[in-house]
């Protein structure tokens, strides 16, 4: 029995597939490409089996792993039917600014390259070699970073959501205030530390860690909405090739949220020191509750936030009140009127028992 290979090089996680033509978003060369006419991710030749294999291990080790139920993921607001009415209305700008903000949104994921990591020798008890914990630094990252916001020459996907934006809604007028809008709501909040005796890096990057994931996990019906409107002949300048953009977003995101979710168990699955150096914590403990804080905050303030904005953005498009009004009233009645399905002092179900 051939034991699987849990030791890889920078050089390895950021390896690309060989590529028989390349991928391009509008006029913009992006990563990855096509082998025997199938998109192929990049930087998936080992960044994938190296997943695979230390998700394998906990396995192996019956280790649970962080787990988002699908009760717990908000749809998309606004939703493929209520994005399609406001188009076939000819209220164009809502939709292409929410597509813009998630190019942008994805620009930002380069950002990832910002987290500070702890000095785990120093502060986890347990080995962490052969883990995606040990790899964070050693490509994963810098792979997770080169996706989102693309490298180089070559486009990612914030360029791909561009490109699809423009092929589906036959490039239309980008509002100029899309950035100072999301910006403006953007929460200032200083975080409360929850475990002040470990380090500041510590709790730090399992907070980022754990908003990623969420954020990646949300995404999934991101892209079924996208999916579904820019594949809609009905509204779509270019069904096939707009869709099929998204659907190479979707694929590329696939081992962002194994990684992260890899990640973030094997550090539930260890134990943690303070940075005195005096007192331990269970990571499951500590990762339940951030995790737990992380999720139930992005779950019900988004959509909330997303609700209203888009709302009152549809009464300062149209000048005619009567009009407006019935346009509203329309749209807000193809409302799922998703709530979070959890009381606040409920505990949620987020970790899946490996078998």
């Amino acid at each position: 029995m051939q034991i699987p290979k849990l030791e890889y090089t920078t050089d390895e996680l950021m390896s690309d597939d060989e590529f028989e033509e390349p991928l391009f978003g509008g006029k913009v060369r992006c990563h990855g490409g096509y082998s025997d006419g199938q998109y192929i991710s990049p930087r998936v030749k080992f960044r994938k089996p190296a997943i695979t294999a230390w998700r394998q291990r906990l396995i192996d080790d019956c280790e649970p792993l962080i787990y988002i139920p699908s009760e717990y993921v908000p749809p998309n607001y606004p939703s493929y039917e209520q994005a399609k009415y406001l188009l076939q209305e000819g209220i164009v700008d809502p939709i292409t600014r929410s597509l813009t903000t998630i190019s942008i949104v994805e620009g930002f994921g380069a950002r990832i390259r910002d987290i500070k990591l702890p000095d785990f020798k120093k502060e986890i008890k347990e080995d962490i070699s052969g883990t995606a914990l040990a790899h964070l630094d050693k490509g994963l990252i810098e792979a997770h970073a080169r996706d989102e916001a693309g490298h180089r020459d070559q486009g990612g996907h914030k360029q791909m959501w561009e490109a699809a934006r423009d092929i589906g809604l036959n490039n239309p007028d980008i509002p100029d205030d899309v950035l100072i809008r999301m910006m403006s709501g953007a929460r200032g909040r200083s975080r409360e530390r929850l475990y002040p005796e470990l380090s500041a890096k510590m709790e730090e990057m399992i907070n980022f860690v754990a908003g990623v994931l969420v954020v990646e996990t949300f995404a999934d019906d991101v892209f079924a909405w996208a999916i579904d409107l820019l594949g809609d002949p009905e509204v779509s300048h270019d069904p096939k090739l707009a869709s099929h953009l998204v659907k190479c977003i979707r694929a590329d995101e696939t081992p962002h949220v194994d990684y992260l979710t890899v990640a973030l168990s094997e550090l539930r699955a260890r134990t943690l020191i303070s940075e005195d150096g005096k007192k331990e914590f269970q990571g499951s403990e500590v990762i339940d509750r951030i995790f737990s804080n992380q999720l139930r905050g992005a779950a019900t303030n988004r959509p909330r936030d997303a609700r209203q904005r888009l709302q009152e953005e549809i009464h300062e498009l149209i000048a005619d009140k009567d009009k407006a009004n019935r346009i509203s009233n329309k749209f807000e009645s193809l409302d799922s009127g998703w709530t979070f399905p959890k009381e606040k002092d409920e505990a949620l179900d987020i970790l899946l028992e490996a078998s």
